[in-house]
């Protein structure tokens, strides 16, 4: 019983692979202007880097989460993060563009493998009044690593080459992996049946959905090639997870994604909100960046340590209200978190001028730090409180996809508002610094176009405020946790202390 009582271990390690992951998402939004020169690469080029990443990571978490299910989420996030390691250093050794973003797509989907596991290994190993503050760590690491990224790309592009964007991870993953396999317990596994039409309608339908999404901006909402277009494309993604979903209700067998997950009330609930969050989260700091780098003459790394009052504050406090949420209610704290940061993206848009001290954007950013240290814990810890360990790897799955298509639909969103905004403050240079030129890496903006693209930054980042607002009042209708009852019981004990191994050893 030694692993039962010792979970804390088996979190952090997690967290360290966790976090890489998810710094692997923005870091190399910062690189960009150094890969295209490195490997000689156009801008589609280097955006498909990411977006490749986004593509292979957000896909395949539905099928990834219900894996960890069937054989183990420990020897799932171990196979994960191999993965992920091999690919950082392929990615770092690549010598053109087309071999990065192949390289990439194996990253992410070692990404895929992982995320789940990590959520998934926590709802199993803490009871659910004692999880608040594990999700606690859970949600910081999450929080902290989307801030994080841009600072650390611009410190080691800066002083190493973008090539070590990558190569960091290699140390990193050989030494999660040990500590992964040290101290996370092996936990039973369920026997599930695989759904292979769910499978195949869930990938084809999630692709078609995000792809269409993601690239809707670069074919300017068009054509594709012949007679595909982005819109046929999402379309045919929504007709086809639709599908799928019919089939998750009327399949007689034992399906991939269990529609009795939504249920529960919260965690339904806790998943629109996540969307919300995963909006508001990349849809905010691309306005912000570019009016910090554009109008104020900051570097990216500058324009990145803008941001260290909410990683401080975040990274601080979200431990603390991890705990707080196991003996409160958890909706106030999260709807306080939700309205915080609509406050803070408020008053952003507010300051966003060419002549507002720089410094006075520091105190949003504190604000900032305050809300995700209310958002993360409470958001995760709400939807995963009612999962019974069977299904823990499914629910996570679930969680973590929703996070991202909010992620996929705020990188979108925020792009094609700040072109229209741009066209409408500044439309004597609709097609020079405020278009092609204005939004590209490295564009030069003229002084005398500053106030008009402070504007059009300034009412973008409303979008995602607003977004923000709807998570807070979808909070406020959380139903109050239920007291836990025989939780780890003989009836659902929560993992087996023996190696998978052993166990085998002693049925045979």
């Amino acid at each position: 019983m030694e692993n039962v009582a010792r979970p804390w271990p088996a979190l952090w390690s997690l967290v360290i692979g966790f976090f890489m992951i998810l710094i692997d998402t923005t870091i190399v939004s910062v690189a960009n202007p150094r890969i295209m020169e490195g490997l000689n690469a156009d801008i589609n080029s280097v955006i498909w880097v990411t977006s490749a990443y986004l593509l292979a990571y957000a896909v395949p978490l539905l099928i990834t989460g219900r894996l960890g299910d069937r054989f183990g989420p420990k020897r799932l996030y171990l196979t994960g993060l191999v993965v992920f390691t091999l690919a950082s250093l392929w990615c770092g050794l690549s010598g053109d563009v087309q071999t990065l973003i192949l390289a990439r797509v194996v990253q992410g989907f070692g990404a895929a493998i992982m995320t789940p596991q990590t959520m998934a290994v926590i709802t199993r190993i803490f009871r659910p009044d004692r999880r608040g503050a594990a999700m606690g760590i859970w949600g910081a690491t999450a929080g902290v690593a989307t801030l994080v990224g841009p600072i650390l790309g611009g410190v080691l592009v800066d002083g190493l080459g973008w090539e070590w964007i990558f190569f960091i991870n290699v140390p990193v993953g050989i030494a999660g992996f040990f500590l992964a396999l040290r101290f996370v317990p092996s936990l039973t596994t369920h026997p599930h049946k695989f759904d292979i039409p769910g499978v195949l309608l869930s990938a084809v339908g999630l692709f078609l959905l995000v792809f269409g999404i993601q690239e809707g901006e670069t074919y300017n909402w068009g054509t594709i090639t012949g007679p595909i277009t982005v819109w046929s494309l999402i379309i045919a993604g929504l007709v086809v997870l639709v599908g799928f979903v019919l089939w998750q209700r009327f399949n007689k067998g034992e399906p991939l994604l269990p529609l009795s997950l939504f249920g529960d009330r919260n965690f339904s609930l806790a998943n629109l909100g996540i969307t919300t969050v995963g909006f508001t989260v990349t849809a905010f700091g691309l306005p912000l960046i570019f009016y910090y780098q554009m109008v104020r003459g900051l570097t990216p790394t500058q324009s990145a340590l803008m941001m260290i009052p909410m990683a401080l504050i975040s990274g601080g406090l979200a431990p603390v209200v991890g705990k707080i949420i196991d003996r409160v209610n958890p909706k106030y704290i999260t709807a306080g978190g939700l309205a915080l940061m609509a406050v803070a993206l408020f008053w952003n848009s507010a300051l966003m001028h060419p002549d507002t001290p720089i410094w006075l954007f520091l105190l949003p950013s504190a604000v900032l730090g305050f809300a995700n240290a209310g958002i993360w814990a409470p958001l995760s810890s709400t939807a995963t409180r009612n999962l019974p360990p069977r299904q823990a790897g499914a629910g996570a799955g679930v969680y973590n996809t929703t996070r991202q298509i909010g992620a996929v639909l705020g990188s979108a969103a925020i792009a094609v508002l700040m072109q229209a905004r741009l066209a409408e403050e500044l439309p004597a240079a609709a097609g020079g610094a405020s278009g092609e030129a204005g939004l590209s890496f490295g564009g030069q903006l003229p002084e005398a176009l500053h106030e008009g693209f402070s504007t059009a930054m300034g009412q973008s980042i409303m979008l995602p405020a607003a977004v923000i607002v709807l998570g807070a009042a979808v909070a406020l209708f959380f139903a109050k946790p239920k007291p836990v009852e025989n939780w780890g019981g003989p009836a659902v004990p929560p993992f087996n202390t023996e190696p998978a191994e052993s166990a085998q050893a002693k049925s045979a």
